[in-house]
């Protein structure tokens, strides 16, 4: 930012390069033009002027930068204002051409200093001109004039001069302030405009994503320090570059707010980069589209890395509690198993308690077969025979069914859209809908009322099954899902995690919706015949 000092240094330099270039104008149209040589008597005292002017200005010039500036100013204005009114004298007085001189001097001050230098120098002018009109007028010095002109004439030429001198000197005030206060306005913002840029260029080349700005055909106008580091590329090999080079996963980058993922092959090995494309100044875009891209790039190697370690522990913690719930199922039917048979084999019953422990025992290994059974479906799918299947149908005769299963205090209500078509198992879906009705029955011990819907939204079909009963608690929302997870006394915990499974290879799946204590809604999604 230029100081006061320096500006002022500035305009006394203007100031000098100013008179040079007059008293040479004025040298020239004396010598090779002849201008005033008969009509001025002194010509030797204005070419001696001419000459002190000349040194004066080499004086200036090596004084300049080694005194204060601003007394400097004044006393350059001071002698101008000086040599002009001899200049005036010697060419005439009253009749000379030069007095206009005096009115390019307050200007001269009004711009190198200021307000008051202006009417400074105009008073000082104002003094010198009049009194040497005055002296000429009462002949006081030897400077004739034409003898038509009168006293009122002389006092009309003073009074004209020293009134254009101080209006000069005001205007120029006035003008002089209203630039200085538009400096100093245009100085501020050039000084926040600098220290904005810096700061913007600061937190750019410290942000830790990489930032690239391109043009609007994707070529690279500028890459950060982040970006370089994550694909290798310094700055210079990367301008000019087609985002496609860098990014080879970037299909367009013309979309509007483009996220893509993919690897790149780096210097440093193969990194997972994630990023978004945004365009500028969008609301003000041409018919050609936006002038320019930002494209905000981030490393996620590490954490893809991380998440695929915390999907394989979470993958070993489910198989360990999976593992534990089947032993624990198993543990209990085996148990009265061997209670069992260890009295058939130790005791020495009757037929009436044979017959009571080989019923037991029949029950359950019965029970064990459908703890494996169950497994063996939910592990190991059975493999999809997909037909187009019209759903309103199909849930119509499963609730045929539902309605000869239900206990006689539930209601069964429906309500289902026709001509929802899937291509879909119907024997597995009809199981998806069995397993949903028969948790709403067992939500429902003392009656209530189950609400069957389907309708078509977004390209899927969505049929829900809504009860009255208590609802889901928080915390076994999150786990009502899982195999052997299970909230009723005797339920094996695998029937919901069957139909999940099913509806997961139907490429759809379960929405759950409660509020504890206003019952749950159970909603199986799919997509309509079988597209997503």
């Amino acid at each position: 930012m230029k100081t006061a000092a320096g500006t002022q240094t500035n305009r006394i330099k203007a100031l000098i390069t100013f008179r040079a270039f007059f008293v040479t104008v004025l040298l020239g149209s004396f010598t090779f033009f002849e201008i005033g040589h008969k009509a001025f008597r002194h010509q030797k005292a204005v070419f001696s002027l001419i000459e002190v002017l000349y040194g004066l200005t080499i004086a200036y010039a090596f004084f300049l930068g080694r005194v204060k500036p601003r007394p400097f100013a004044y006393f350059q204005l001071a002698m101008d204002v000086v040599a002009s009114c001899v200049l005036i004298y010697l060419t005439g007085g009253i009749e000379s051409w030069f007095s206009f001189l005096l009115i390019l001097i307050v200007l001269a001050s009004g711009i190198v200093i200021g307000r008051r230098a202006g009417f400074a120098i105009a008073t000082l002018s104002s003094i010198l001109y009049g009194a040497m009109i005055d002296l000429q007028y009462f002949r006081l010095i030897p400077v004739p004039y034409n003898l038509a002109l009168s006293g009122k004439d002389f006092l009309y030429n003073v009074f004209s001069n020293i009134t254009a001198l101080y209006l000069t000197a005001y205007l120029m005030g006035h003008l002089s302030r209203r630039v200085e206060k538009i400096t100093e306005k245009l100085e501020e913002k050039a000084t926040d405009f600098r220290e904005l840029t810096a700061f913007n260029k600061e937190v750019l080349e410290n942000m830790p994503s990489g930032l690239i700005v391109m043009d609007g055909e994707g070529r690279l106008m500028s890459l950060n320090r982040a970006g370089e580091t994550m694909t290798g590329i310094s700055r210079a090999e990367a301008a000019g570059m087609d985002i496609r080079r860098i990014f080879p996963f970037i299909a367009d980058h013309r979309k509007p707010n483009v996220r893509a993922e993919g690897t790149v092959n780096t210097g440093s090995g193969e990194k997972t980069i994630g990023l978004t494309i945004s365009p500028m100044n969008e609301g003000q875009s041409g018919p050609e589209g936006p002038d320019g891209y930002l494209c905000i790039f981030s490393d996620l190697t590490d954490i893809k890395k991380m998440q695929r370690e915390i999907e394989l522990k979470r993958q070993w913690a489910m198989i360990g509690e999976l593992s534990a719930n089947i032993a624990h199922e198993i543990r209990n039917p085996l148990a009265a198993l061997r209670g069992a048979v260890e009295m058939l084999y130790k005791g020495n019953p009757d037929q009436g308690q044979r017959e009571s422990l080989t019923r037991i025992a029949l029950a359950e290994m019965d029970r064990l077969n459908r703890i494996i059974t169950d497994f063996l479906m939910y592990s190991r799918p059975a493999r999809r025979s997909p037909e187009p299947v019209e759903l309103g149908l199909l849930l119509k005769g499963t609730l045929e069914l539902l309605g000869k299963a239900a206990p006689p205090q539930v209601e069964i209500s429906s309500d289902v859209e026709a001509d929802i078509h899937v291509h879909a198992d119907p024997d597995r879906l009809q199981q998806v809908f069995y397993n949903l009705a028969l948790n709403a029955f067992q939500a429902m011990p003392g009656g209530g009322l189950l609400r069957v819907t389907g309708r078509k939204a977004d390209g899927r079909a969505e049929i829900s099954f809504a009860d009255t009963g208590g609802g889901v608690a928080p915390e076994d929302a999150q786990k009502i899902f899982f195999p052997f997870y299970t909230t009723k006394a005797g339920g094996s915990g695998l029937g919901l995690s069957i139909a999940m499974r099913i509806m997961e290879d139907h490429g759809g799946t379960i929405r759950l919706e409660s509020s504890p204590g206003r019952g749950a809604e159970f909603t199986a999604i799919m997509p309509l015949n079988g597209k997503v």
